[in-house]
């Protein structure tokens, strides 16, 4: 693979997604996913719930690219009142330098519109720190959609 290592966040741009990228983006999600230090009996359970398919494409669906590279991918939805980020992963090589906080302020920029009061996330524990440097605040947990029994923290950013 050709990730550019010291790119900055500046070149790189972010796009919807389209069907050509599902793909590349699922992997930067489990790449991401497994990053943490989870095992490969998580990273299994886990793969449904990171696979992007083309049904996904239906929600706000944008990567973050450098060339031919995906770095980064978010998915939003949106029910009523409250956007949801469905995935938020970036690639471990373009971690720790702003490419999280820019694509997020990206897919909240095209996705909030009239009567959007709220931004939920059900995040993964290690992602809380980034979440509340964002703006959000922990109001609860939720089941996991792959892990039996385990709960992930929910958290909300009012607007």
């Amino acid at each position: 693979r050709n990730t550019p290592r010291g790119s900055r966040v500046a070149e790189i741009a972010i796009r919807p997604a389209d069907a050509h990228d599902l793909d590349r983006a699922t992997s930067v999600c489990l790449r991401s996913k497994a990053f943490w230090g989870y095992d490969d009996a998580f990273m299994a359970a886990c793969r449904e719930e990171l696979t992007l398919t083309p049904g996904d494409l239906n929600d706000l669906v944008l990567v973050a690219c450098s060339g031919s590279d995906i770095l980064g991918i978010i998915q939003l939805s949106r029910s009523d009142e409250i956007v949801e980020i469905e995935k938020l992963f970036i690639d471990p090589v373009a971690m720790r330098r702003g490419l999280g906080r820019r694509l997020l302020g990206e897919a909240i920029d095209k996705a909030v519109g009239p009567g959007v009061r709220a931004i939920r996330a059900e995040a993964d524990p290690q992602a809380v720190p980034f979440y509340t440097a964002m703006g959000f605040s922990r109001v609860g947990e939720a089941p996991s959609g792959s892990i039996r029994g385990r709960k992930l923290p929910v958290l909300l950013r009012e607007l």
